[in-house]
């Protein structure tokens, strides 16, 4: 792999590299005609790109609506397209090996599906041969007609361009210079350099394509309701985002409504996950929307917002530690519950692995594809509890299926949150999932999204046995 340019990062602003934010008016897609799209791969720079840019372009369909992709690999390691977060038949998930054959240089494949369900959802490659790490991603909205629009959408990819030598370090267990990123936790405010993600060094923190300050700025105006919709395509790292001068109202996860909207003045964002939160600008000015880290380029990852007239004006900063931020959690959108669960959990998996000389990621001390798998009869309510023992997060995410989030860390929550990423906390975190067998038949991945540890061996599946 080539060390990528960073400079070429840095400069992009509004050209190939950078993917505008769109401003939607109040409108919604029609879901009466299917429609047909074209990705094609191919190198850009020392990167790989669908149709051109990183990320790729942003698919927006109405709930129910028929999508045809054609997908032409014009790149030289095998690829496939995963749509992240949809219901789809297993055929079209997009996991190369498991699901499809990979696509090579010169081939294609199509995926032809119903769309949804409704909300930030996301696609990007899944062959094993971090294609997704070198620029194959993008994000898909999926329109709910029956939801009231805001005034205003923003669509965020937040992404990281890695230093390849280190990831080639990470994958042969060499270890790398800890980042300190991201920011521990909020309480104890302390740089944490071992939890989630940091054996893989960057190059460069972007925002659709961009580092500040060549990222397309954001006009908003005075009093009106915006959307924004936020995704962690990074390969490794968690962010914590916040808007100067602003709390955030965080209405969906992964693309699920909350039960319950919730406020906070900074959002994590584990990689893989997606979070919309509205916004409402009271007064003129100009302010940055960043992504929080402890390393030297975090302040890359930033984009102006500002009010009509404004801007030119210097924006405002949010503090660069969480001191007395109120911070999004699982907990505080799901709320505690009185009792924890007392029944044990049908599954259980214990995470672990890593640390310096170590390239192995497992699952019950097992590797890929020797992990143990999840069999389930069809309509089957199972839970599925996640024991990390490791020394760092795991975003452990679900193909096929959308679950419900019921404990973290011993602790119920009063209202499951609908997720298909979630993040499990290093040295004896623990979360417990509770999956309805429903999809169709076949071979669904479970995976860590962290593409150095899912690549490493953290890996397993669900299987319908009937």
């Amino acid at each position: 792999m080539t060390q990528v340019n960073r400079a070429d990062f840095l400069r992009a602003g509004a050209g190939t590299l950078a993917v505008a934010s769109l401003r939607w008016p109040a409108r919604r897609a029609s879901a009466s005609e299917p429609v047909e799209v074209t990705l094609r791969s191919a190198p850009l720079r020392d990167g790989l790109a669908y149709n051109g840019t990183i990320p790729g372009p942003l698919l927006r369909v109405a709930h129910g609506q028929r999508i045809r992709v054609r997908y032409v690999s014009g790149v030289d390691v095998p690829t496939s397209v995963h749509w992240h977060g949809l219901l789809l038949p297993n055929d079209m998930d997009g996991v190369a090996g498991l699901t499809q054959a990979a696509v090579h240089r010169g081939g294609e494949y199509v995926y032809d599906f119903v769309a949804g369900p409704s909300g930030t959802r996301w696609y990007h490659d899944h062959a094993f041969q971090l294609g997704m790490a070198r620029g194959l991603f993008g994000m898909f909205v999926v329109e709910d007609r029956n939801e009231e629009p805001a005034d205003a959408e923003f669509a965020l990819v937040f992404h990281d361009v890695p230093v390849w030598n280190s990831i080639e370090a990470a994958l042969r267990g060499m270890g790398t210079a800890p980042m300190n990123d991201p920011m521990g936790s909020p309480e104890s405010m302390q740089m944490d350099g071992g939890k989630m993600g940091d054996e893989v060094t960057y190059a460069a923190h972007c925002i659709n394509g961009a580092s500040y300050p060549n990222v397309k700025r954001l006009a908003v105006r005075l009093g009106e309701r915006v959307r924004l919709r936020l995704l962690n395509a990074s390969p490794t790292l968690t962010r914590y985002v916040r808007l100067a001068g602003h709390s955030l109202t965080v209405t969906h996860a992964d693309g699920n409504a909350l039960a319950a909207p919730v406020e906070v003045d900074a959002l994590r964002i584990a990689t893989g996950e997606r979070y919309d939160a509205i916004v409402v600008v009271r007064d003129p000015g100009a302010f940055l929307l960043e992504g929080l880290g402890g390393d030297s380029l975090a302040s890359q990852q930033a984009v102006v917002v500002y009010t009509e007239g404004m801007e030119n004006a210097p924006p405002l900063r949010a503090s660069p530690t969480l001191e007395g931020a109120r911070v999004f959690s699982y907990e505080l959108a799901g709320g505690i519950a009185a009792a924890a669960h007392s029944e044990p959990p049908d599954f259980e998996m214990t995470l672990g692995g890593g640390g310096w000389k170590n390239p192995r990621w497992t699952i019950d001390d097992r590797v890929w594809p020797q992990t143990p798998k999840l069999r389930v009869q069809r309509g089957q309510v199972a839970t599925l509890r996640f024991r990390n023992t490791s020394e760092m997060d795991h975003p452990m995410h679900l193909h096929g299926h959308i679950f419900a989030l019921t404990e973290v860390d011993g602790k119920s929550l009063l209202r499951p949150l609908s997720k298909d990423v979630v993040l499990v906390a290093a040295n004896g975190g623990t979360v417990t999932w509770r999956i309805v067998a429903d999809a169709p038949a076949g071979r669904w991945l479970l995976h860590c999204h962290n593409e150095v540890h899912m690549v490493d061996g953290m890996m397993s599946e669900l299987v319908y046995v009937s």
